[in-house]
């Protein structure tokens, strides 16, 4: 009899923990077009997967029991396309979502137990900061920490972070260590609120100009997609980590390849336009030599000027870093450097192996470059690829010029396989500016030297077709485009043949942020 009460008091605690904050403060949360933290993890989870840790958990401060279910912190396990993920999520209709100290221990058992036994981390955000006054005095701050754990990951597993609504304090920081970020529109992140910074500080801000969508997609780089709505965000989720590994120890598995790529690949004989400063999409390109057309792009509005792009070529997941000329002519800057690392990180930590595709006329120079300290994004970038160890295999489209040949991984840049088009145009800068420096700017106007500049660019033009190059073996081979896809496979075969191409991981201490 005894234990069939024990058995109704925790029934009864569990219910009360299931119903979060209470039926108003969900309804509150709904009213605002957002999902309860709840509804949130069953929606990107597969059915019934959702294994959860501490849900009788509350504060620690005395009178604090009864008003803090779950101590606003919902963690626990569960499977996405049957694998396994670690969930560690703010309730907002408790307190606001602020963290409080029992809560802040279990996101932190979550986050050690996912990276000890290697799988994904997905924090989902949506929190005021920090709870006042859990984390004040020297008592409070210090039993607070974030861990050293905590920044120590070293890439270990993918990590995932998702921002609905307001996020301030916790959820920036799980964003800012993440691998991947999606940010629903209509949302905000930032360390604090515009009411504790009109108190700090007393500058007024709209959510919006702080830390909204377009903001950080489009300025700081600090999110990888956006997404019209949560439904949207748990899309994206799901289908980025499709693409990796569950650890730094693993490849990611091998999808059904595409039988019908190879109709499509007469398209590459006719993508460059005729004349060779005019634009197009590389994306087309890619979408050809890819399975299914499938590209899956981080940081898509951030430095556009260069594509980083997930998808699979015969059923095995790779990284193209590629140059857009459609964007600034596919020349790229400070930011296109940092989006560049930042995405050779992923695909070196994760075993995913590297394509770069070159068209640039090289890197977007002027005070504006220089004020944001270009000569040493480019050496970042230079020293980041240098650590690559995944297989890389680089192929010049058309443009190459100067230092960003070497950035895209050119000659004697660590590439396994080095190949052109014949289209390739290789050289440190484009013939008309070469030859307007040789002949000198004084004398652009007079008839000897204009014919002496037209000479100079034919024979610029003629020394900067592959042939050169190939001749002396700085290229494997000059290709037919059409010849692409089944090269690159050829190549990555061999490249994995040794640990499957698996990584040594030289850059999983590099910073997430920088």
């Amino acid at each position: 009899m005894e234990i069939n009460n024990d058995i109704q008091e925790l029934e009864k605690r569990k219910t009360k923990a299931l119903k979060m904050g209470g039926e108003q403060k969900v309804a509150l949360q709904h009213q605002r077009g957002y999902l309860s933290v709840r509804e949130r993890i069953d929606l990107l989870l597969d059915s019934n997967s959702f294994f959860e840790l501490g849900a009788l958990a509350h504060s620690d401060v005395p009178g604090m029991e009864e008003k803090t279910p779950a101590d606003g912190k919902i963690g626990g396990f569960g499977k996405i396309d049957d694998r396994p993920v670690a969930i560690s999520a703010n309730d907002v209709t408790v307190l606001a979502g602020s963290g409080g100290r029992i809560g802040h221990k279990k996101a932190i058992r979550v986050i050690e137990f996912a990276i000890d036994k290697g799988f994904p981390l997905i924090n989902l955000g949506e929190a005021g900061g920090a709870r006042i006054p859990d984390i004040q005095g020297s008592d409070g701050m210090s039993s607070m920490t974030i861990s050293n754990r905590v920044g120590f990951r070293l890439r270990k597993i993918p990590m995932v972070a998702t921002i609905a609504g307001e996020c301030f304090g916790d959820p920036s920081w799980m964003a800012a260590m993440a691998d991947f970020v999606v940010q629903v529109k209509g949302s905000c992140m930032a360390v604090s609120g515009p009411r504790v910074l009109e108190i700090a500080t007393n500058e007024k801000v709209t959510n919006e100009e702080l830390g909204g969508w377009k903001l950080h997609a489009e300025t700081t780089g600090q999110v990888d997609r956006t997404a019209e709505d949560e439904e949207d965000c748990f899309k994206l989720v799901r289908e980025f980590l499709s693409y990796l590994p569950s650890n730094s120890n693993e490849v990611a598995e091998v999808a059904a390849p595409d039988n019908d790529a190879i109709l499509r690949q007469e398209r590459l004989l006719t993508i460059l336009p005729e004349r060779s400063n005019q634009s197009y999409d590389i994306c087309r390109l890619i979408k050809t030599i890819v399975d299914n057309e499938e590209i899956f792009e981080l940081k898509p509005d951030f430095a556009p000027a260069v594509v980083t792009t997930l998808a699979r070529i015969d059923g095995k997941s790779v990284g193209i870093i590629a140059n857009q000329p459609s964007r600034f002519a596919g020349a790229m800057g400070p930011e296109g450097c940092d989006k560049c690392i930042s995405f050779l990180c992923l695909c070196d930590s994760f075993n995913i192996p590297l394509i770069f595709l070159h068209d640039t006329p090289g890197f977007f120079v002027g005070k504006a470059a220089e004020e944001k300290k270009m000569p040493g994004k480019i050496m970042n970038f230079i020293q980041a690829l240098s650590l690559v160890t995944v297989p890389k295999i680089s192929i010049v489209v058309r443009k190459s010029y100067g230092m960003a040949n070497c950035n895209m991984c050119g000659a004697d840049m660590g590439a396994d396989f080095f190949f052109a088009w014949p289209s390739a145009d290789i050289s440190f800068m484009g013939p008309e500016v070469a030859a307007n420096v040789m002949v000198g700017p004084e004398n652009l106007d007079n008839k000897d030297s204009i014919e002496m500049k037209k000479a100079i660019m034919e024979e610029l033009k003629r020394v900067s077709t592959p042939w050169r190059a190939a001749g002396l073996f700085y290229l494997d081979d000059v290709i037919r485009p059409d010849e692409t896809r089944d090269k690159i496979i050829k190549s990555l075969e061999l490249t994995q043949l040794k640990n499957q191409g698996k990584s040594e991981h030289l850059l999983a201490n590099w910073p997430t942020v920088f």
